[in-house]
């Protein structure tokens, strides 16, 4: 299965008119209404704001178009390129919106606030960015110069990987292909896989650390300019949540570190060995079946249709419509992802499908985010942004209906709870670690040499594992093939909370305490960023603020560990 761009545009001409149509429309929005929204009565305020939106839309569609192509074969970097520099002269003609809102009497403000019902969440949020935001001179020099900024090197970072090839047993593949081996049965190919990923990361490690280095300096810069705290304030911003509930997030988290310990000494008695190392994280307990994108596709669509016929409706259609491309290929991109593009088109989904069955949980991990970013469409574009807080609770929740599904009918269920553990433990524990490795990187002044990050990296890392798994010296340079450190610095913390708050409600649906879960939980989705997370998870009567509610998570991991231990 690939994808069909050509549901965006038909032909090159088609694409580079519609970059003509949206060029001239900014260009009328910016004379129509600068300088004069405090002139604007409360219903014309509201048309200049379904103006914009469309607008976005349409620039979302056309970055949206390119990006995807680059996705598929990273050699189309220039497009890329080239169209973000047009896209971002477009948008240089909306940004007096968002300032001149802010610098409203608050009277005024309010009044527009209060007379747009659906847009009023989305204003409330804009309104909180005054704090942060310049002057408009000084945000069209930003934005003017942003292509050649973080993003140039996220770029230079896709396209590096996306090169690099691995030796591997005398062939050369491809990182994808490669971190699949770490799940191999045979235990000589998985540490093969762990010293050949290390030795060509270790290659362009100088790269790869300069890179890095750059991402932190342009965090580093943009805190300063905006008046941030911290490099990781912005990040809490856009996920509408306080520094002091990921603080507690954390430290909730890194108290039940003993739930992985206990894990992997189990594991390493189960497996016979006299030390775990970190080759052994995911080495399958018993022989790991191959699975196929077509037998993993049936398994999905059943275990999503018992969920929700709503649920299955959509997977299946995007089956049907090739809204997925699945398999490896030579210039494509690694990882995996959906896009939610535009309501006009659907999301598109991005898999490497290798046939481990890993790859069935990552299929209805990036189905989750699909069927969100569906539903959302009918909230509009301004508000199916969500939160990443939010935006990771539909992926790992359709993560675990699949193990749920799977589970239940398995004659091998111990092999398929160490899997689903090692999964939770790198969506909850892992991606605390990477916060907490982030946090240290960013609190150095300067460059860091790679051998600096190397350190830090190690020590975070091996914190989850206390004595029952050891790391090798050469997993030090791991945190160079990470790509949220470098496309979305503090990402990770949002996995950790959508891990927990999942575990809360799924704990929930399985007690059968909520009547109308079904209902509700698709509700939640379609409401996409249109009301705060704490609005939407008080749905289920749970409070996020609550130093208990990250317990109940963490409790149902504690059942799980323990149910794996009297499993033989």
């Amino acid at each position: 299965m690939n994808w069909n761009l050509k549901e965006f545009f038909s032909s090159e001409d088609e694409f580079n008119e519609f970059i003509d149509k949206i060029k001239n429309e900014a260009i009328i929005f910016n004379k129509t209404y600068k300088d004069n929204l405090e002139k604007l009565d409360n219903s014309e305020f509201i048309n200049a704001l379904q103006t914009l939106e469309k607008i976005n839309e349409n620039i979302s569609k056309a970055l949206t178009y390119r990006y995807l192509a680059f996705a598929k074969d990273t050699t189309k970097g220039k497009e890329l390129a080239s169209s973000e520099l047009i896209c971002n002269e477009i948008s240089q003609n909306l940004l007096f919106f968002e300032i001149e809102f802010n610098n409203l009497e608050k009277t005024k403000k309010d009044k527009f606030i209060n007379a747009s019902p659906k847009y009023k969440y989305h204003l409330e949020l804009l309104n909180k960015e005054k704090a942060h935001q310049l002057s408009l001179l000084e945000e069209k020099v930003l934005l003017k110069t942003s292509p050649v900024g973080s993003s140039a090197f996220a770029r230079l970072f896709d396209e590096t990987m996306a090169n690099l090839d691995f030796d591997f047993e005398d062939k050369k593949i491809k990182i994808e292909t490669l971190l699949s081996y770490l799940s191999d049965e045979d235990r000589n190919k998985r540490k093969n896989a762990a010293l050949s990923l290390s030795k060509t990361l270790d290659a362009n490690s100088h790269l790869l650390t300069y890179i890095y280095n750059m991402i932190k300096t342009d965090l580093n810069i943009q805190k300063e300019l905006r008046n941030y705290k911290f490099s990781e304030s912005s990040m809490h911003l856009y996920n509408q949540i306080e520094k002091e509930s990921v603080d507690s997030l954390i430290k909730a988290v890194e108290k039940r570190f003993d739930l992985s310990i206990d894990y992997y000494a189990k594991k390493r008695e189960i497996l016979g060995f006299e030390e775990l190392y970190d080759y052994d994280r995911y080495a399958p307990i018993r022989s790991d079946e191959e699975i196929t994108f077509e037998e993993s596709k049936k398994i999905v669509l059943k275990a999503f249709n018992e969920f929700s016929p709503k649920f299955g409706e959509i997977a299946k259609k995007a089956f049907d419509e090739n809204w997925i491309d699945v398999y490896p290929d030579k210039n494509k991109t690694s990882g995996a992802f959906s896009h939610s593009a535009v309501s006009s088109v659907h999301p598109f989904v991005m898999l490497n499908f290798t046939n481990k069955k890993r790859d069935l949980f990552t299929l209805a991990h990036e189905l989750g985010h699909a069927i969100h970013q569906y539903l959302a469409y009918k909230v509009g574009y301004f508000n199916s942004s969500t939160p990443l807080t939010t935006a990771e609770t539909a992926s790992v929740f359709c993560e675990m209906l699949v193990f749920d599904y799977v589970y239940q009918k398995s004659d091998d269920k111990i092999s398929l709870l160490a899997s689903k553990l090692e999964d939770i433990f790198a969506t909850l524990y892992r991606q605390i670690n990477f916060t907490t490795f982030e946090r240290r990187v960013h609190s150095f002044e300067g460059e860091l040499s790679k051998d600096e990050l190397d350190k830090i990296w190690l020590e975070e890392s091996a914190k989850m594992f206390g004595k029952s798994l050891k790391l090798n010296e050469y997993y030090k340079s791991w945190w160079s093939y990470i790509p949220h450190f470098i496309h979305t610095p503090f990402y990770c913390y949002s996995y950790s909370y959508a891990q927990l708050l999942v575990l809360a409600l799924f704990g929930l649906y399985k007690s059968k305490k909520c009547e109308n879960f079904v209902e509700i939980y698709t509700e939640f989705l379609t409401l996409g960023g249109s009301k705060s997370p704490k609005e939407m998870v008080e749905m289920f009567n749970l409070d996020i603020n609550s130093q208990e509610f990250w317990q109940i998570g963490l409790n149902e991991v504690e059942k799980l560990v323990k149910k794996f231990k009297e499993l033989k």
